[in-house]
């Protein structure tokens, strides 16, 4: 009996022009009235951002840190019960990709434009001005630098990847078990049933997960622009940081993309990512042996294992007790990651959901959050410690990233410290590269599913649809940066994230529900196939005259038999009866508790 159903016909919002009419005209109304906004008033865009940010900090930062910390908990959950057995797929599927590839698979979606970024950054920042709580410890130089590395893991390690789980989850359920087009709308059909899904529910579901995918891909766009911008600077190419700088590289990089959708040209674009991986992990293992090797193997080692025996903490840690300098200082990082990643949820959610058919649920949640994430912690590892290693120790002719008032330049402390370790021209030279492609696959590919989701699910969107997408994600990648660079990206990030989290609690108590029917299924399915192996066994079918006349019939058919026989068929029914739960072998065993 097959486990998945076939496809349901393509929703009657889809025009003829390819779009689903209520989810594509609300997502481009939004973004393209942001844009025009902060064109007009870009100083009021960046206070009316600045009053958002305050009031989410204020009130929803709990909430963020809550709901992080909860998915993790679900995750595990799934993951060890009997949920954990349901497979992504009929029982005959086998998983599309082997495991090695589709490791490689999940690394690709780790790593991106926000990790090379953070990668020195936030760890060389945290060490410099320790979050508020530990500043109030005036902790040691080495307990600063344990902190750092350890609050970097937190961000990075398996709270991001347990938000993703979430949404990949329910969508490769709603695709794989059950054959549903790929559109968030569907991972709630297990809650609110077909019908609300094919309505103005589904819709609103769709618009929210739409517009949070492409506010989230353009914040790693505004990110990856200061970035190449900071990159360019070091090498001397541009004297100072210039907006209309920033505005280029969009231009050029936009052009790349338009390039790629216009053409067809998708080999290009698994070229480039597979050219991104190995310029990425060249660039790693680089770091790892011209520095300071011993130390990054120990600091690595050590760091993990600080970071999960404090785990429970820091992952519930709001800054309570810390005031206003608690309440930016979450602004700045817990929160504006715990939103970031939320709003990027759907773009990810639909990749990993794509690959995992055949997977069971239990492999699906190991791979997804064990993987990924132990490739950041030895990528943060290694870029932060390397950095902190000298900070810590004064290397001989190596300048302090760190400036006389604690900060740290993060678009620019990556560079700074690259260019200071051998060859540094020309690691400088690959970060800017490996920027500026992850820049390129990120929009394409984020064009893609962006595509998919305006269209209802279709997997090969018309290609005008995706250059509105590819277009829409520079302008306001653009808008951002006219309206407060880092700050606005940040504070976008967090507040596209506050509707969505609700859809991604929607999402656990469906991906709950449907899972359990699955279990019941298969519990149902395992009783009814020992009971038919257990007639056939023991000849209960053999008297029709018993099965066709009633209870009296069955009666006189037991009675009928000697005492051998009956003996040997209780044992037997008693014996297999064992391997059943308590309920089950209950129901089994009752007539024969009633007749005695």
């Amino acid at each position: 009996m097959s486990t998945e159903s076939q496809s349901p016909p393509v929703p009657s919002t889809v025009s003829r022009t390819g779009i689903a009419r209520w989810v594509f005209w609300p997502t481009a109304v939004i973004v393209l009235a942001f844009v025009t906004a902060t064109i007009i008033s870009p100083d009021g865009m960046s206070v009316g951002i600045a009053a958002v940010q305050g009031a989410i900090i204020a009130n929803f930062s709990w909430w963020y840190v809550l709901l992080a910390f909860g998915f993790v908990l679900f995750c595990i959950y799934l993951g060890f019960s009997r949920k954990g057995d349901v497979k992504l797929g009929r029982p005959d599927h086998a998983p599309e990709f082997s495991l090695v590839s589709w490791f490689a698979l999940l690394f690709a979606a780790g790593m991106g434009i926000g990790l090379v970024f953070y990668g020195v950054t936030e760890p060389l920042t945290h060490f410099a001005t320790p979050k508020p709580s530990l500043a109030e410890q005036h902790l040691q130089p080495s307990a600063q630098a344990q902190e750092a590395i350890a609050t970097t893991f937190l961000h990075w390690g398996f709270q991001p990847w347990a938000i993703y789980v979430v949404v990949g989850l329910a969508l490769a359920h709603a695709i794989h078990r059950r054959g549903r087009p790929l559109a968030v709308r569907w991972a709630l059909e297990p809650l609110f049933g077909e019908k609300a899904m094919r309505g103005g529910w589904g819709n609103t579901i769709d618009v929210v997960a739409l517009v949070g995918t492409v506010f989230g891909v353009a914040t790693s766009l505004g990110l990856g622009v200061t970035q190449i911008s900071a990159g360019l600077k070091s090498l001397g190419v541009i004297a100072e940081d210039n907006h209309w700088i920033e505005y280029v590289i969009i231009v050029v990089v936009t052009c790349f993309v338009l390039w790629s959708v216009l053409s067809g040209v998708s080999r290009g674009m698994k070229w480039l990512s597979n050219i991104n991986l190995i310029l990425a992990g060249g660039l790693l293992l680089f770091i790892l042996i011209v520095g300071p090797t011993q130390f990054l193997a120990k600091e690595i080692v050590q760091s993990v294992g600080h970071y999960l025996q404090n785990w429970l903490g820091m992952s519930t840690d709001t800054s309570a007790f810390t005031g206003s300098a608690g309440e930016a200082w979450q602004a700045s990082w817990s929160t504006f990651y715990w939103g970031w990643w939320m709003s990027w949820a759907p773009f990810v959610g639909v990749f990993i959901a794509r690959i995992s058919r055949g997977r069971t649920v239990r492999e699906f949640i190991l791979g997804v959050v064990l993987v990924p994430a132990l490739i950041t912690f030895v990528w943060c590892g290694v870029l932060g410690g390397t950095a902190i290693f000298h900070e810590m120790n004064k290397t001989a002719g190596y300048t302090s990233v760190i400036a006389a008032d604690g900060s740290v330049d993060a678009n620019a402390a990556l560079f700074q410290v690259l260019e200071q370790l051998p060859a540094g021209g020309l690691l400088v030279v690959g970060a800017i590269i490996l920027s500026a492609i992850f820049f390129i696959t990120s929009s394409d590919s984020g064009s893609l599913v962006m595509a998919m989701l305006a269209t209802g699910g279709d997997t090969e969107p018309r290609n005008w649809i995706r250059v509105f997408f590819t277009l829409a994600t520079a302008a306001l990648a653009a808008a951002l940066l006219l309206a407060g660079g880092l700050a606005a990206i940040q504070t976008l990030a967090v507040s596209i994230a506050l509707p969505f989290s609700v859809v991604m609690i929607l999402m656990c108590v469906a991906t709950f529900k449907a899972l359990q029917r699955n279990v019941r299924r298969a519990d149902r399915l395992r009783r009814e196939a020992l009971v038919a192996d257990l007639s056939e066994k023991f000849g209960l079918e053999s008297d029709d005259d018993a099965i066709e006349s009633g209870p009296r019939s069955a009666d006189v058919w037991w009675d009928g038999l000697s005492s051998r026989r009956q003996q040997a068929i209780v044992m037997g029914v008693a014996k297999a009866a064992q391997t059943l739960p308590a309920e089950h072998r209950e129901n089994l065993l009752g007539r024969r508790k009633r007749k005695e």
